[in-house]
């Protein structure tokens, strides 16, 4: 399943490496590509394994807020 997720308060390349590697550790995510123009990330998961509260908490506690 592939999901785009509106994070605001991305800027850089180490506010895409967090995102990503946030997301990536979750167990079910197959891969998180972060967009910083359109200040969105595009990630492929496994919903039988995670759902989209999980990845945004995971976002979330980077000091990312998530656009519902």
């Amino acid at each position: 399943m592939e999901k785009t997720l509106i994070v605001q308060g991305m800027t850089c390349g180490h506010c895409k490496m967090s995102v990503e590697g946030a997301l990536k550790e979750i167990d079910g995510v197959s891969a998180a590509e972060v967009n910083l123009e359109a200040g969105s990330v595009d990630v492929t998961y496994d919903e039988s394994k995670v759902n989209i509260d999980v990845m945004k908490e995971a976002i979330e506690e980077q000091g990312y807020d998530i656009e519902a």
